[in-house]
């Protein structure tokens, strides 16, 4: 016979088994769109974001840009937590509205109490996960995302986001045999996700392209991209 769990225990078990079995249900795309970039309407599920949803972001500091513009050209707040290296300069030339963004470069320990709280007030909120995230941590915020009608982009380990957007590919232009200037960036990004987020996608993307906006660049089929360290992101330096 096995000894009984203590209470503490068995309400851990217990949430636990609640976040696996929310995680195994369809996400549904009837939430209320919000206003996305055009170059992701062959990438996202439907064409954009969704309220009430977390997206994860792998590879690429300007992909998560480009996702922050188009609701922050629409009116939206948005906020970043836990990113001391987001670049201002570059977010501002890339359309996000200076006048409505949040920064939080430290948030500390309690890092996932900033984000929910911010969460609760702020349409738009991108966040770099600090540290483990428990699966019934997660499911708490992603049910408060819902309430709200709030869209989390996290980079990082995340347990159960809806969608996942990274930087498979990438390739500078503008450089000729050792000499000239970096004019656009072509990626091949690929999506996927849980539900009716698992259509799986890719597009060949400027990001940016030679005016520092965001545009489709063919399929991906088509890509002669090459690798890259994903260090090497153009908000450090976009080109002017």
């Amino acid at each position: 016979m096995t000894a009984p769990l203590a209470p503490a225990e068995s309400s851990s078990r217990v949430d636990e088994l609640q976040a696996r079995i929310r995680g195994m249900q369809a996400t549904r795309l009837d939430s209320k769109a919000v206003p996305t970039h055009p170059v992701f309407e062959q990438v996202l599920p439907g064409g954009t974001l969704r309220e009430g949803t977390v997206v994860s972001i792998e590879g690429s500091t300007t992909l998560l840009m480009a996702l922050l513009a188009g609701p922050s050209a629409s009116g939206r707040w948005v906020a970043v937590v836990g990113m001391p290296d987001f670049g201002v300069e570059a977010a501002d030339r890339f359309g996000i509205d200076l006048d409505r963004l949040v920064l939080v470069p430290d948030p500390g320990r309690q890092w996932l109490t900033v984000v929910a709280a911010l969460a609760d007030v702020i349409p738009v909120v991108a966040a770099r996960a600090m540290g483990r995230v428990a699966p019934a941590e997660a499911s708490r915020l992603s049910a408060r995302l819902r309430q709200r009608g709030s869209v989390l982009l996290v980079t990082g380990e995340w347990p159960g986001s809806d969608a996942r957007l990274g930087v498979e590919s990438s390739q500078w232009h503008g450089l000729g045999a050792g000499h000239g200037q970096l004019s656009d960036r072509e990626v091949v990004v690929s999506a996927g996700g849980r539900g009716e987020f698992g259509r799986r996608a890719r597009s060949r993307l400027r990001l940016p392209d030679r005016s520092l906006g965001f545009r489709t660049a063919g399929t991906a089929t088509d890509a002669r991209a090459t690798r890259e360290p994903l260090r090497l992101d153009d908000y450090e330096r976009p080109a002017s």
